[in-house]
């Protein structure tokens, strides 16, 4: 768990601990009734087992036990209980809040165990296609080129070589995007920053897109001061973004990448002439193995390159969003500023 994570979770705990207690005080004072405030402080409990965890959860369980004790039990003001009755009523809290404890993380571990199996369904799915597809095409043209090489010109030889080659480029920005997705989806992902020149990133996205790279007009603002980031991934995560607009829009269109400091970060929007994007689309579009039939130019996509995209760039503190343009979409990428 990222320390930003722990810190969602204690904020989370401490809001709904002190949000029952005050709820259960004024129930107190209107009903006075300890029946009705231990049934809040246990909903207080049930919400921390699952928004947060179990270890949460049981300090929860204790600190409002105490607070019943204090607040709610004769005498009041004082940890002492005299009355029988109390004393039961904070025994079974404690031993409910327990059990309802384990079952949220039963239920929790279960959920996450579904998701993984669902997860590893979905990556066989699309490995037995998106492996398959450019496998046989490098397989059929070097069968072609071994089999009639003497009989090919040097410009079908050539033709089927860069065909092989844009194949094999395919392939290894799905493996690429395969395992980050991977490393992503189980929180293994090692990130080394370094000040770096968005600029250069971009230049090295735009030449890696090979024939595409006519279609890409780049507009940077002169003198961007540097970005903290690990370049290898913010470079992964800005081609997956570009090629999903050259793959969506069409062929004979442009996409362009436009850099540029806006307060304490770095812009860059990616635009392309395509259909455009609903809101719905919007947030559904960086799910992993989403994918819109309907909305795709030619050959179709694995579904990784946006979810890997947002979770690269968010594993950098930065933001990624997506929004519908007047000439097609707009994906805008905020990255923090260097120290520098």
């Amino acid at each position: 768990m990222t320390l930003k994570e722990s810190t969602k979770q204690i904020l989370l705990t401490v809001s709904v601990m002190l949000g029952a207690l005050a709820s259960s005080y004024g129930v107190y004072l209107l009903l006075g009734s300890t029946i009705a405030v231990l049934l809040l402080l246990q909903l207080a409990v049930m919400v921390i087992a699952f928004q947060a965890n179990a270890k949460f959860a049981y300090i929860a369980a204790v600190v409002e036990a105490v607070c019943f004790n204090f607040l709610f039990t004769t005498p009041q003001y004082s940890l002492v209980m005299w009355r029988l009755d109390d004393t039961i009523n904070v025994i079974v809290f404690v031993l409910v809040a327990v059990i309802t404890t384990q079952m949220a993380d039963h239920y929790k571990r279960q959920q996450d165990a579904l998701k993984q199996a669902e997860l590893r369904n979905r990556i066989l799915l699309s490995v037995s296609h998106d492996l398959r597809t450019p496998l046989a095409t490098i397989i059929g043209t070097l069968s072609t080129l071994k089999e009639y090489s003497p009989l090919l010109s040097r410009m079908e030889t050539t033709e089927l070589i860069d065909s092989a080659t844009q194949e094999s480029h395919r392939l290894h920005q799905y493996i690429e995007n395969l395992l980050q997705a991977t490393k992503l989806q189980h929180g293994a992902l090692i990130i080394n920053k370094a000040e770096e020149s968005i600029v250069q990133v971009i230049n090295q996205v735009v030449a890696r897109l090979g024939e595409r790279q006519s279609r890409v007009v780049v507009q940077v603002e002169s003198h961007l001061p540097t970005v903290m980031v690990s370049a290898s991934l913010i470079a992964q995560a800005l081609y997956n973004v570009v090629d999903n607009a050259l793959r969506y829009s069409p062929i004979s269109s442009q996409v362009s990448i436009h850099a540029f400091q806006k307060g304490e970060h770095i812009w860059v929007d990616v635009k392309d002439e395509g259909a455009g994007v609903s809101s719905e689309q919007a947030q559904q579009i960086f799910e992993l193995f989403y994918s819109d039939a309907g909305l795709k130019h030619n050959d179709s996509g694995s579904g990784l390159g946006l979810a890997v995209a947002k979770g690269l760039i968010t594993a950098h503190d930065g933001q990624i969003e997506a929004m519908p343009d007047k000439t097609g979409s707009l994906f805008r990428i905020q990255l923090p500023l260097g120290v520098n």
